[in-house]
C-alpha cells in the first residue's frame, strides 16, 4: 500500500519543508517529488502537506504519517539486510554538532547500534566548525552538523530559520550593546551573529562563552543576554526574542551530512548512518510548545 520511495520522498519534504530541497537531496525531479506525495496523499486517503506559493507545513495526519513512515523504511531496510546476509562491521568515526544534544538523535543512534552490532561506533559531539576541521583533517568519516556558509558540500538533513533567543524574563536596552551569548571560535552561528548585527550598525559585546550547549543555556537563562539558534531547536526555559527588541534578522541556516575520505571497508557503515539519520531527521529537534534552538 505504501511504497518505500514515496515514503522516503515524504520524509524528505516533511524534513525540509520544501519540495525543491527534497528534489535537491534526493537527486529527483521535483516533478517527480509531487508526483510521489500525490500518490502517498491518494494511497492514504488524507491530505498530507498544505502547501501554498511561500510554504509548505505538515498536516495533523501528515504528522502521524512520519511515525508509520519512518518504521515501514526501517522494517524495510532490515528486510532487505537480512536476506542480503549483508553484515556490517569496522569503525565509523561519527561526529555530531552540540545542536543535537538535546533531540532524539540517540534514539537513532541506538537503533543503528542494535542493527549493526559489529560497527565501532565512535562519536564526537563538537561545534560544527571544529568538526568541518577534524572532517577535513581526516579524523572523522561521517558528521552531522551546520553547513558552512562558503561550502555547498553536503546532504541536506534539515533547513532551518535562525532566530534570536532568551530568557522571558529578559529586556534588553536599545540605548546598550546587545549582550551575546555565544560558542568560541570557529562557532558558525558566532560568526552569524556578529555579521547581522554590524550590517544593522548595531553595537554588542560578548556576555558568555561556552563550547558546552548547557553552558549556554544555564546563562542564557540566568538572564545574561541572547543568543542566536536554531528555531527547531530551541531549549526548554528560553523563548525567542521579540521582534520589538529591534535585532536583525539572522537569515537560515543548513544542517548537512559530510563524508570524510574514508577507507573502502568502512564506506558501508558510514552510507547506513547516513540513510538512518536522513530516514529520522524529523526527530532532530526539540519537542513541545517552545520547540525551536541554538546554534554555532
Amino acid at each position: 500500500m505504501y511504497d518505500p520511495p514515496q515514503l522516503r520522498t515524504f520524509l524528505a519534504v516533511a524534513q525540509t519543508l520544501s519540495f525543491t530541497q527534497a528534489a535537491r537531496r534526493l537527486g529527483l525531479r521535483q516533478s517527480t517529488v509531487s508526483q510521489h506525495v500525490r500518490r502517498l496523499e491518494e494511497a492514504t486517503g488524507r491530505p498530507l502537506f498544505t502547501r501554498d506559493t511561500h510554504s509548505v507545513e505538515l498536516t495533523e495526519d501528515g504528522e502521524a504519517m512520519l511515525g508509520f513512515a519512518r518504521r515501514i523504511l526501517a522494517v524495510h531496510e532490515q528486510a532487505a539486510a537480512f536476506f542480503t546476509r549483508t553484515r556490517l562491521g569496522g569503525r565509523l568515526r561519527f561526529g555530531a554538532s552540540e545542536d543535537f544534544v538535546l533531540t532524539r538523535l540517540t534514539d537513532i543512534l541506538e537503533s543503528f547500534r542494535h542493527d549493526h552490532p559489529d560497527v565501532d561506533l565512535e562519536l564526537t559531539v563538537e561545534l560544527s566548525g571544529t568538526l568541518h576541521e577534524q572532517l577535513d583533517a581526516g579524523k572523522l568519516d561521517l558528521v552531522l552538523a551546520k553547513r558552512r556558509p562558503e561550502d555547498p558540500r553536503g546532504r541536506l538533513v534539515r533547513h532551518d530559520e535562525l532566530v534570536w533567543i532568551g530568557s522571558e524574563r529578559l529586556r534588553l536596552d536599545p540605548e546598550r550593546p546587545v549582550p551575546l551569548i555565544v560558542y568560541p571560535p570557529p562557532g558558525i552561528t558566532r560568526a552569524l551573529a556578529f555579521e547581522a548585527l554590524e550590517r544593522r550598525g548595531r553595537a554588542w559585546r560578548v556576555a558568555c562563552t561556552s563550547g558546552s550547549l548547557n553552558g549556554l543555556v544555564a546563562a542564557a537563562r540566568a538572564g545574561l543576554g541572547v543568543m542566536a539558534h536554531s528555531r527547531g531547536l530551541i531549549p526548554p526555559g528560553l523563548v525567542r526574542v521579540p521582534d520589538r527588541a529591534g535585532l536583525p534578522e539572522l537569515g537560515a541556516v543548513d544542517f548537512v551530512l559530510l563524508h570524510g575520505e574514508r577507507r573502502a571497508a568502512d564506506q558501508a557503515a558510514s552510507d547506513a548512518l547516513a540513510a538512518a539519520i536522513l530516514a529520522g531527521g524529523d526527530r532532530l529537534r526539540r519537542g513541545g510548545p517552545n520547540a525551536e534552538g541554538a546554534g554555532r
